[in-house]
């Protein structure tokens, strides 16, 4: 990676017109009391105007796709009171076309602008600009679920510095990612943007993510804070939820990155929580996020979100997005009339600006608008498929020697989906289609029903209708297409002429709609079982094998049909390389070693929080009316969902109260076999410290690497628990068959603690407590007891978020 480099004339302005003759120099460690006056003098040197310009946005400005129009007015910051202003914005937009947003910039106080940019699983900028031959295409990563599946840490990190190098190289300066809410509900449109259920994960993959990215002298954007695990009414959407399940779950992730990774903003979500907009909580943003967590850089609002300008800059939502000219002078006359305190704004101000010091832009870095396309690719292509996670396998895969010649059957196997859609897409500059993988291994797929899905495609295309999410139409999603019904005699046919059969199954989802429990959604149409059912009887018949590939963004029901194929292969949506990292896994060259991160059901109305997802009209209303309070990009309908669930969700639901699932939370199979054994504790008494070790040996016959999750069992008397929750895990290097390694993990007294609501307090009873060792949620290699003498209090936090209603919550 390339080192940030300040341009002599910086230095001497810097010196000169800010310091008086104090030099900053990037390349020695960071002088926090010269940044502090650097900062204070800017902020002195600033009109009230420069101050409320500098905290709202510049607007947004796109290129719509044709035929799409806004369903929201201009967001353009375009002052005609203020000719140098719009000068500004009408310049600083033009540095890179396609950002998601700009701060202002004022040369002659030392202020340049902070260019902000999508997203989760890559870069999202424009990828042809007017007047140039040149492209600006990013990498498409895997999205976060693949990344989580591997329980990689390392891995992550190393995607991370990848992501961060196109940053840099493109001329931005805070990416807004990583996406981090927990996937509550295997419906919710966003969670592929999200890594898991589990807070522990999400947290670990989260730091590991930021701790890369920001390797590369470049900022990240942790979203979206907090509770924000629907997108129906997403805007308006009231989530009322305990103290103890918000600490425990729904921020303890966010706790996690912040005190692992100090990443350099944080978007405050849409939603409310506990009656109050996340982006106006003091409780959330100064409270717990600064007061407890020690976060040091600025938040910013996510785009149009909340309502009360003065509410948002006392809560410490330093930054608002997209912005308007109607809102800079609204925070003006609210400084001028009392409203709000100037000191208050220019704590606002000092934030952004402390920021700003570390930007690569205000340094001047010189970025060449070419990244390491090529070698970025190949991480993409490793980490995608050691997060394709083994659901099934009937000796099926890998492939045998003798297998060549494959028939593709599925719409997806000829337009594998990269990525989700939204703001989480990508402008990649190709994805590598399943058809495209297997010429690459070295296979030959079947030409004759290559021509049959292809003619069949163009006209499903030509005929589909334009997306009804507007966030779709607007960044350029496709409808999903009907999957071709295939007939007995076609699949007969194809038994014959090839050796194995494939069957791709896809799913695709975004942001500002939520996914649906119904057949060509979590259920598989009655077009898809039954071909997975006729193609699998046509092979058999053949004595040939079946394979269904799974390229989706999250949870789908598989318990009806996944006993009928001969191998289910997970690849959720893998980026770019796709069609290659899933050839990988088929062929054997790489042994799959993801892990599930995320519970698949039985069916969907066993997930706890199905009965309330996604939320209902606030009591006393329709849904139908419209609130148009705020800065609203959409309707704002009085609505809520109820977190009733409360601490019982994913695993720790399913486990707790003995409900069936298809595939367990940290499920996955290998082409090799693992032994445990050897379990040893530091100690049976606990004090503030315990180390845990096992073994882990390959008994395959292939290399392989093995994920070990490390569950605790604590007592119940004083509060409800769990019946087990992930408290560390760990992955080995490859292991050769007949090798064997050892695994050691770190346990402190916040690691055995549950949060007590009543005292604010994280505590840990007196009495037994149990690890167990485990390849899943439900599969325990070797368990080991030890004690806790006496009650244990490790922190005392905030009293904050405090429901405004009685919740019913499970017990």
């Amino acid at each position: 990676m390339k080192k940030i480099v300040i341009k002599k004339e910086r230095i001497m302005m810097i010196c000169l017109i800010i310091l008086g003759g104090i030099c900053f120099n990037s390349s020695a460690k960071t002088n926090t009391s010269t940044d502090q006056k650097m900062v204070e003098k800017i902020v002195a040197s600033m009109r009230l105007k420069e101050k409320a310009q500098l905290v709202i946005g510049t607007g947004m400005h796109f290129e719509m796709p044709a035929g799409v129009d806004l369903p929201f007015g201009g967001r353009g910051p375009v002052d005609s009171l203020d000719l140098a202003y719009s000068e500004m914005v009408a310049h600083i937009r033009t540095f890179v076309p396609g950002a998601a947003g700009n701060s202002s910039m004022f040369k002659e106080k030392g202020v340049s602008t902070q260019v902000l940019a999508d997203g989760p699983a890559g870069l999202r900028i424009q990828p042809k600009r007017k007047g140039s031959d040149d492209s600006f295409y990013c990498t498409a990563f895997p999205i976060a679920t693949v990344l989580a599946s591997t329980w990689d840490t390392e891995l992550v990190k190393k995607v991370g510095e990848a992501m961060g190098n196109e940053v840099l190289e493109y001329g931005i300066d805070v990416i807004l990612g990583p996406g981090m809410n927990l996937q509550r509900d295997p419906l919710c449109g966003r969670n592929f943007e999200y890594y898991s259920e589990d807070p522990l994960i999400t947290g670990k993959m989260a730091a590991a993510m930021v701790n890369g990215i920001q390797s590369n002298g470049v900022g990240t954007s942790i979203k979206h804070f907090a509770a924000n695990n629907s997108e129906t009414n997403r805007m308006s959407v009231n989530t009322i939820v305990s103290e103890r399940a918000l600490r425990e779950l729904y921020l303890r992730g966010f706790e996690i990155a912040v005190k692992e990774a100090q990443p350099w903003t944080v978007m405050s979500s849409y939603n409310k929580i506990n009656g109050e907009y996340a982006s106006e909580s003091h409780d959330l943003l100064t409270k717990i996020l600064r007061d407890d967590w020690g976060f040091e850089g600025y938040v910013m609002t996510d785009w149009g979100g909340g309502s009360n300008l003065v509410a948002q800059m006392e809560a410490g939502n330093d930054m608002i997005q997209p912005g308007s000219s109607q809102q800079v002078y609204d925070l003006i006359q609210a400084v001028e009339n009392g409203k709000l305190d100037v000191a208050v704004l220019d704590k606002n101000v000092g934030r952004i600006l402390t920021i700003m010091l570390k930007t690569p832009r205000y340094k001047e870095y010189a970025y060449n608008n070419q990244p390491d396309l090529k070698a970025h690719a190949e991480v993409t292509r490793q980490a995608a498929s050691d997060g394709m996670v083994l659901l099934e396998n009937k000796g099926a895969l890998p492939f045998k020697s003798n297998i060549q010649k494959v028939a593709a059957f599925g719409n997806s196997s000829y337009d594998f989906i990269s990525g989700g859609t939204g703001s989480g897409d990508v402008n990649e500059a190709y994805t590598i289609s399943l058809i495209q993988g297997l010429e690459n291994g070295g296979y030959q797929p079947n030409a004759g029903l290559m021509k049959v899905y292809e003619n069949y495609l163009v006209e499903a295309r030509a005929n589909a209708p334009k997306p009804t999410n507007w966030l779709t139409a607007m960044l350029g999603g496709k409808v999903p297409l009907a999957e071709m019904e295939v007939s007995r005699e076609l699949t007969e046919k194809m038994a014959l002429e090839s050796d194995v059969a494939l069957i791709t199954i896809g799913r695709n989802s975004g942001e500002g709609g939520d996914r649906e429990a119904i057949a060509g959604d979590f259920e598989f149409s009655e077009v898809e079982k039954a071909m997975i059912q006729t193609v699998t009887d046509a092979f058999h018949a053949a004595g040939k094998k079946t394979v269904v590939v799974l390229n989706i963004g999250g949870v789908v029901e598989t318990a009806s049909w996944k006993n009928i194929p001969d191998a289910v292969l997970l690849a959720w949506q893998p980026g770019q390389e796709a069609g290659n990292s899933v050839v990988d896994v088929l062929s054997g060259k790489v042994n799959p070693s993801g892990k599930l991160a995320i519970t698949f059901p039985l069916n969907y109305s066993d997930v706890p929080s199905a009965k309330n997802f996604p939320g209902q009209a606030t009591e006393g209303t329709t849904g139908n009316e419209a609130d148009l309070s705020g800065f609203s990009f959409m309707r704002r309908v009085p609505w809520e969902i109820v977190y009733e669930e409360d601490i019982y969700v994913g695993y720790r639901y399913f486990n707790t109260f003995g409900v069936e699932v298809s595939y367990p939370f940290g499920y996955g199979l290998s082409y090799a076999s693992f032994d445990y054994s050897g379990l040893k504790l530091s100690t049976t008494k606990f004090k503030n410290k315990l180390s845990v070790s096992v073994k882990v040996k390959n008994t395959g016959k292939v290399p392989g690497r093995e994920v070990v999750q490390l569950y605790l069992t604590a007592p119940a008397q004083t509060m409800n628990k769990a019946k087990n929750v992930l408290v560390d895990f760990g992955k080995t290097k490859l292991l050769k068959p007949g090798e064997e390694t050892t695994l050691t993990f770190d346990l402190d007294a916040m690691d055995l603690c549950s949060f007590n609501a009543a005292t604010s307090s994280w505590e840990a009873e007196a009495g037994e407590y149990t690890l167990q060792v485990a390849a899943s949620a439900t599969d325990v290699k070797e368990s080991a007891a030890f004690s806790v003498p006496k009650a244990l209090v490790a922190g005392t936090v905030s009293k904050a978020l405090v429901p405004e209603v009685k919740i019913n919550v499970l017990k």
